[in-house]
């Protein structure tokens, strides 16, 4: 059978939400059933054939780099060195299913619009370019070059490149990524939004202004050495598995784990390796010694409380708690954060955090008796309003005991998408540095542009307005995945043209501009051939480590172009001979663009030697490397933030979005979400016993989750489910992206400016019970109207 005559099998069936059933959440994670949940979906929708090449293929040296997350890999690699969710996402990518032509005819964008994210994604790979004429309502198929024409004439008719924008996501690859940049800013714009605005954008600018670098400290190897690890606001678990053997071989080293986390998390709780005998017919590893189930927003707070603890140790045993010596030559600032934590209020604290005195007191204690400790972050920290002063609080802790630059210890952001770090290194940002674009100036012959273009948000904003009127993502589902679902739709319908270069279908594909076109694009799965031959990519991991990437199996259709071949032939339609670049050989041999890449990117030069050694390389860090800060005075820069939480009005909550265990990003694999104990939909809201208690609500009651907040705007999740759930006091949870609807556009972290989804203050509206039993637009997964 070949792979584009497998049809759509019964799991394309949608959940409306009325038949959820609910158990208890599991108190472990892998083992057993991550094998069954890994192989299962693979074999059934690629076949043996193809599953072993993937598989076996998947973040092997000489194999291709996991799309589904950025976590590095070790030096020894493993025969089944890939996650559930790694598997899940190959088996989503190299399906053998195909939209065909006949699609097109049969369902038109009114349609698609009524279908969830699970059921566009299970329509198979996207194989031939499609063009959907302005005041119609259906796309059609073109050819390529009419594809590029019709994008052409529209870019070159615009008043202004500014009035373009031209996102990204993290499965693009370093050569693709700056091929698109350099399009772009040749075109004339930095309008370059990315999936980095709205995940670790607040880690970014944190890190930057106070060590230099916006990249984790720490590589693959320090996990081993660590004496603590301190994991805040993530779930390594579901988004990120391969962390948990990390994890696991740090515990064996000797190492305590701290979760720090309103919900707790099946993997933080026990590992069961599903590669060792222990985690098969064993009870597998206890991860977390402490789990502090902190209050939504508290964390600032928390890290304040403790290095507050350090200090005070310090003083009363001076030179015997602080790293003196690493402080008076790479650091800045103690005095000034000594004065202001000595007027930090506990009381404050403890209502910021939800937590006691003592557990505080704990994690203090096991934070100055550790010689090494790594803290990690993903974006329970990030999304919070204070999510830059929150990470450089995270920063400040790490300082005080020099604990930035030496072995077994640093900051550890953990990237969520495979390539978003390497995309960034390769000019994806609406704000490069002189530097950067000096180099592309000196390397091409143009003057880049040198305003700030717009983010993710800033392009919504400007789409409404009517100041960006053409879009265009390689990669991605922007208006799925950024916050205020309404304004963005509307932001997008309200674009004279909208570009997806996609594998697969998704929500963008339906709300869209007057004229829309989908690029198909080859998956990173797929065999590469152009006209020098097989070619490979290349990745960044989250520890800086680059890799290259070869796709292992044929393409699921002829005809279908790389994400580099895109970029390349539309840069030639639109910009023509304006500048000298060799777009043609960009396309023919992506040698050329690494070459490129060497004369321009600090830390890649001789890019093509490096990228060929086995395993890569790893990009230069001073802070990790040399202890060197590339801040204004040469020396890390210890903070003075100030405290706030959110405060959480009589009879509401404070609500996070968080992935299901069957998603990636915006990518619905399925209605279940085994580790929370749901299955057969994603209509919930988790909140809280004795909060439901308090609020007159019962377990399993029908409610409407409306938001609280001063724009007058109603933002409302009609008919979800309530569970009961053990999560931190005051605080209640909803899957993304449905519940993106209700947080607010203007609802962002300050000075990152991301979407601030982890702190949405909700009222829960019983529902009622004639209501109950009818199925609601948010049933369907379709974002309902207020």
């Amino acid at each position: 059978m070949t792979r584009n005559e497998i049809e759509p099998d019964e799991s394309m069936i949608e959940a409306d939400g009325t038949d959820i059933e609910v158990d208890k959440p599991k108190g472990w994670a892998a083992g057993i059933p991550g094998i069954y949940h890994s192989m299962k979906p693979a074999v059934e929708h690629m076949g043996p054939v193809i599953s072993a090449k993937t598989l076996l293929s998947l973040n092997q040296k000489d194999g291709f780099d996991c799309m589904s997350c950025a976590w590095p890999d070790p030096d020894h690699r493993k025969t089944f060195e890939f996650c559930e969710n790694g598997a899940k996402a190959v088996t989503w990518e190299a399906t053998p299913v195909v939209v065909g032509s006949n699609f097109w005819a049969e369902h038109s964008i009114t349609d698609l619009l009524q279908r969830s994210e699970y059921w566009l994604g299970q329509q198979g790979r996207l194989t031939e370019p499609v063009y959907k004429p302005a005041g119609e309502d259906h796309y059609k198929p073109v050819s390529w070059a009419d594809a590029f024409s019709i994008i052409g004439k529209k870019l070159n008719s615009l008043d202004s490149p500014n009035e373009a924008a031209f996102y990204t996501s993290g499965r693009t690859s370093n050569e693709a990524a700056f091929a698109y940049q350099l399009f772009v800013r040749a075109y004339g714009t930095n309008n370059l939004p990315d999936c980095s605005n709205m995940c670790h954008e607040s880690s970014g600018w944190a890190m930057g202004q106070t060590i230099g670098v916006g990249k984790a400290t720490v590589t693959y190897k320090d996990y081993e050495q660590a004496d603590l690890i301190i994991i805040m606001g993530q779930n390594p678990g579901t988004n990120h598995p391969r962390m948990l053997t990390a994890l696991e071989e740090a515990k064996h080293n000797g190492a305590k784990i701290v979760a720090v986390n309103p919900m707790p998390e099946a993997g933080l709780k026990r590992y069961k390796n599903p590669q060792k005998v222990s985690g098969i017919v064993g009870s597998g590893t206890e991860m977390a010694d402490q789990y502090l189930q902190v209050r939504l927003s508290g964390d600032m707070a928390l890290l304040q409380a403790v290095s507050k603890r350090v200090l005070d140790a310090e003083a009363k045993n001076p030179g015997t708690v602080l790293d003196h010596d690493f402080l008076e030559r790479h650091c800045q600032g103690l005095e000034e954060l000594k004065a202001h934590l000595d007027d930090l209020d506990e009381e404050a604290v403890l209502e910021a955090t939800g937590l006691r005195s003592a557990e505080i007191d704990e994690l203090a204690d096991r934070y100055m008796k550790a010689k090494k400790v790594i803290v990690t972050w993903a974006m329970g920290l990030t999304q919070q309003k204070k999510g830059v002063p929150t990470i450089k609080e995270i920063i400040n802790l790490l300082l005080l005991r020099g604990n930035i630059g030496k072995p077994g210890a640093g900051a550890s952001p953990i990237r969520g998408h495979s390539n978003v770090q390497g995309d960034r290194t390769m000019g994806i940002w609406e704000q490069m540095p002189p530097k950067f674009l000096n180099a592309l100036q000196s390397e091409f012959g143009f003057d880049p542009p040198r305003d700030h273009g717009a983010d993710s948000v800033q392009t919504i904003e400007s789409m409404r307005s009517g100041d960006i009127k053409f879009f265009m993502a390689v990669g991605g589902n922007l208006v799925a995945a950024i916050s205020d679902t309404a304004a963005a739709e509307d932001a997008m319908q309200s674009a004279e043209m909208t570009v997806q270069v996609s594998t697969k279908l998704n929500r963008s594909h339906a709300v869209v501009g007057q004229e829309a076109l989908i690029l198909p694009t080859m998956g990173r799965t797929e065999i590469d051939r152009q006209a020098s031959g097989e070619q490979f990519v290349s990745v960044e991991d989250t520890v800086c480590a680059v890799h290259p990437s070869w796709g292992k199996v044929e393409p699921v259709a002829a005809g279908l172009l790389s994400e580099v071949a895109i970029v390349s032939r539309l840069a030639r339609e639109v910009l023509g001979g304006k500048v000298n670049v060799d777009w043609a050989g960009f396309e023919r041999n992506y040698d050329v663009i690494r070459d490129h890449i060497s004369h321009v990117v600090d830390g890649c030069e001789s890019y093509n030697e490096k990228i060929r050694q086995e395993g890569g390389f790893v990009l230069p860090h001073g802070p990790r490397d040399t202890r060197t800060f590339n801040t204004p005075t040469g020396k890390a820069i210890i903070t003075v933030n100030e405290l706030e939480h959110v405060e959480r009005p009589a009879g509401t909550l404070i609500l996070q979005t968080l992935r299901s265990h069957d998603q990636f990003n915006t990518t619905i694999y399925g209605h279940n979400d085994r580790y929370r104990g749901i299955r057969k939909g994603r209509q919930v809201v988790f909140v809280n016993p004795e909060d439901l208690a308090e609020l007159g609500i019962e377990d399993g009651q029908f409610v409407d989750v409306r938001t609280v907040f001063t724009d007058n705007k109603d933002r409302v999740l009609r008919n979800f489910r309530v569970v009961s759930y053990p999560t931190a006091r005051g605080c209640a949870a909803a899957y993304y992206p449905e519940a993106n609807v209700l947080v607010p556009l203007g609802h962002v972290a300050e000075g990152s400016n991301t979407p601030v989804s982890k702190a949405v203050i909700v009222r829960l509206e019983p529902v009622p019970a004639e209501v109950e039993e009818s199925t609601t637009a948010a049933g369907t997964g379709v974002p309902a109207p207020a």
